[in-house]
């Protein structure tokens, strides 16, 4: 390992350390191959569904080019439609752990899709890493792999909902000192799995000396989780694991579910084909689903110090893009990086596409 790589993995421990210290409390079937006719692709660019914020509404929007009629399904039945594009809103449901949704085409195969959002008492930043869709026209299966933050303080209720989601693996990305402070809870039957990203890699004491050294330190630390051996043979754990699961339900995080995690999921989505703009929209995301507990953190700070240690606690597009530059720099191409660094060979990442990709 070099001096600047032993740098930078320790500035990144720093950052995950303060992290840890200063925290408030707290779609459905196979593909069809690419030579399938165009009746047997899904004919959407774009679809969401977004859950009110108590839960009591759905907002389901869609855009399909020239198909003439959409029913979106909930239950077994028709709760709304309309043409080639559309912006419903359906309300009484009845209560469900997830409000799952049917967009039924005319024409071409449909959508299941739910909100990404899992809400739960003890994790912020739980969401399901699928329903983008690719530069191909495919489409990421919801319902099989999650990423979230810690998971030391769920309660017996998020167990029990994790249970009927059907988790059964957790690969957990942080530190054997995080994992000691915080050992995570899953649920009974659940195969747990240490992908430590940072290893034994040292840390720093105090904070950076200014914003822009704290948000230096940031893009650092993304770096290191591309060249690092300790990141490498982590998230190689963790995607060979997805390539071998054969459908079983998968979660993978770290404390803040933005950093580590942020990668992982920013990797698993580049290799599946998500276009760049997608990828990022998905690593910015949390800034939203982190948003209340952030602010607890700033505010219980004076305020010079949290103005130093706020760019430790966003991801910002210059954090991702250093990363995605570092594999540029250091192996040419994103499917190298996943050769040379993960392991991950052609028949590897077919298999993950095979798994996770519909239409």
């Amino acid at each position: 390992m070099t001096q600047m790589t032993r740098v930078r993995a320790s500035s990144y421990a720093l950052a995950a350390a303060l992290l840890v210290g200063l925290s408030a409390p707290v779609a459905a079937a196979h593909p069809a191959s690419h030579g399938h006719t165009s009746h047997h692709r899904i004919p959407f660019t774009a679809a969401t569904v977004t859950a009110s914020e108590d839960g009591s509404s759905f907002t389901v929007e869609w855009k399909a080019p020239g198909v003439r009629h959409v029913a979106v399904r909930a239950g077994g039945r028709t709760v709304a439609s309309g043409g080639a594009s559309g912006k419903v809103t359906v309300r009484g449901l009845p209560a469900a752990d997830r409000q799952w949704f049917d967009l039924v085409p005319d024409r071409g195969q449909g959508l299941h899709l739910a909100d990404r959002e899992i809400r739960l008492d003890g994790a912020v930043n739980f969401r399901d890493a699928g329903g983008y869709r690719t530069t191909d026209g495919h489409w990421v299966r919801m319902g099989e792999i999650y990423r979230t933050a810690a998971l030391d303080k769920l309660s017996d209720r998020d167990l029990a909902k994790l249970k009927r989601l059907g988790i059964s693996v957790d690969y957990d990305l942080r530190t054997q000192q995080e994992r000691a402070a915080g050992p995570d809870r899953v649920p009974a039957g659940s195969r747990y799995v240490v992908a430590d990203v940072l290893g034994d890699l040292g840390g720093l004491s105090g904070l950076p000396a200014s914003p822009e050294a704290s948000a230096q330190l940031m893009v650092d630390a993304e770096k290191t989780m591309v060249s690092t051996p300790t990141a490498q043979k982590a998230y190689s754990t963790v995607f060979h694991g997805i390539a071998d699961a054969d459908g079983a339900n998968t979660l993978f995080h770290c404390t803040a579910g933005k950093d580590r995690t942020g990668w992982a999921n920013a990797t698993l989505l580049t290799a599946l084909g998500v276009p760049r703009e997608t990828v990022m929209d998905d690593y910015l995301a949390s800034n939203t689903y982190r948003a209340k507990e952030n602010a607890a953190t700033l505010a219980a700070m004076p305020p010079a110090q949290a103005a130093v240690y706020k760019p430790m606690l966003d991801v910002r597009p210059e954090y991702l893009n250093s990363g995605f530059q570092e594999v540029t720099s250091r192996y040419g191409a994103f499917d190298r990086y996943l050769d040379k660094a993960l392991g991950l060979s052609h028949r590897d990442v077919h298999d993950l596409r095979e798994d996770l990709l519909v239409g």
